[in-house]
């Protein structure tokens, strides 16, 4: 049973930094893009960033670009999402994904899922 678990979420204040891990079990995601998507209480569901397979090309979300870096580990099958200089807007439950071909902000190209992690941001 493929299976990813999020973790690294919590409180922490504006200008903060966190840094998620989304491991997975299973099978082996290596050959597959990976991605971050959020959602807040009452608004859908956004893309944040993805990374290829091999790490050669990342794609962000314009609210987050220059301050959160996705990275991943094939060896550890893991995908990282440092976040830096953190606003209140960026709250959210915060969702790996994988399974996707190419680098996409499409959530329903995505097949593999994890339950999500809650990030809260005070201001």
């Amino acid at each position: 049973q493929a299976q990813l678990v999020e973790s690294g979420g919590g409180l922490v204040q504006a200008g903060g930094s966190l840094r998620l891990s989304c491991a997975g079990s299973g099978r082996t995601f290596t050959y597959y893009t990976m991605g971050w998507f959020r959602q807040a209480p009452g608004k859908e569901r956004e893309f944040v960033a993805a990374i290829t397979w091999n790490g050669s090309s990342r794609r962000y979300a314009d609210s987050v670009k220059g301050r959160f870096t996705i990275s991943r580990d094939n060896a550890k099958n893991t995908v990282y999402l440092q976040m830096n200089s953190l606003k209140p807007e960026d709250a959210a439950v915060y969702s790996c994904a994988t399974g996707a071909q190419g680098l996409s902000i499409w959530s329903g190209e995505y097949r593999y899922w994890g339950q999500g992690t809650q990030v809260t941001v005070s201001s």
